[in-house]
């Protein structure tokens, strides 16, 4: 049984501190908004009236916020606290650069910090499902490796680099907003064109986009641009959405529609869709 610290008990902070007191634990928490920490009394799970508090006597400090600046602000306040040999689990979605900033202050002031995003959401933290990353100096993983491990379906450690785990998280984000917004796009579509959202969906049965990502996807890595789907038939094909969707918002078809106007205007319009993404590949 290990005495942790939970910094920020919202609806992933809550789930994850459930499932550790679950595991057997002994769990200390605290929330900005402490009705939000008391709530957790009832899985047996100890709160406290600041951050310095929290974290007396914790092997591991699991950090569960909004952005960098509460994250710097909560570590400033629990410093006192901190034991020599207390490892913080930083799972908060933050800025890269900042992160690795943070990394390397905090960890050459003595403190021992790893950034470990994650891709669970409150019912799954719950379950001790879904992913977890870290990135970071190789001994303070190997220090919670077992206790991460535990808390989820599949660690992924970066290695020591330590902004690569926050990078990843962000391309994951990109994938899940991005997909939710074309989703948006495509029942906009439907509604404009008179198709029930459910009769819609019914594309994925026989439809995966996923074999876009792994074929175009690694085609764009590559910088490999030869026409498959000549990008000014694809702006075409975008054309006819937006008309479809009449006169709904949409999330991201005018953005696309945008982007290809100005490619093709600089010549690359017989050249495959995938050159979308000229300027992030080319060298």
């Amino acid at each position: 049984m290990a005495q942790i610290a939970f910094l920020g008990t919202g609806l992933l902070g809550s789930a994850l501190a459930e499932a550790a007191a679950g595991r057997g634990d002994q769990v200390t928490a605290w929330n900005r908004t402490a009705a939000k920490a008391e709530a957790l009394r009832a899985f047996n799970i100890t709160t406290a009236a600041t951050p310095a508090d929290a974290v007396r006597g914790a092997e591991r400090v699991h950090i569960v916020l909004r952005d960098d600046e509460s994250v710097e602000a909560v570590i400033s306040a629990a410093h006192a606290g901190l034991g020599p040999n207390t490892v913080i689990c930083d799972h908060t979605t933050t800025q890269p650069k900042l992160t690795a900033e943070r990394s390397a202050r905090l960890n050459a002031s003595g403190v021992r910090y790893l950034h470990c995003p994650v891709f669970i959401g409150p019912a799954a933290g719950r379950l001790g499902q879904g992913i977890i990353m870290a990135a970071g100096p190789q001994a303070h993983f190997d220090a919670v490796q077992p206790a991460l491990a535990a808390m989820a379906q599949k660690l992924e450690y970066f290695g020591e680099r330590p902004d690569l785990a926050a990078v990843y998280k962000l391309f994951g984000n990109a994938f899940i907003l991005g997909i939710a917004a074309t989703m948006a796009d495509v029942l906009s579509i439907a509604k404009g064109s008179g198709v029930a959202p459910d009769d819609a969906l019914k594309l994925l049965d026989f439809f995966n986009p996923g074999n876009v990502v792994a074929g175009r996807g690694r085609q764009m890595a590559k910088g490999d641009f030869t026409p498959s789907f000549e990008l000014v038939m694809a702006r075409k094909d975008v054309r006819l959405m937006i008309e479809s969707s009449g006169s709904l918002p949409l999330a991201v078809l005018p953005g696309i529609a945008a982007r290809m106007d100005t490619l093709i205007a600089e010549g690359e319009g017989m050249k495959d869709a995938a050159v979308l993404a000229r300027d992030a590949v080319t060298r």
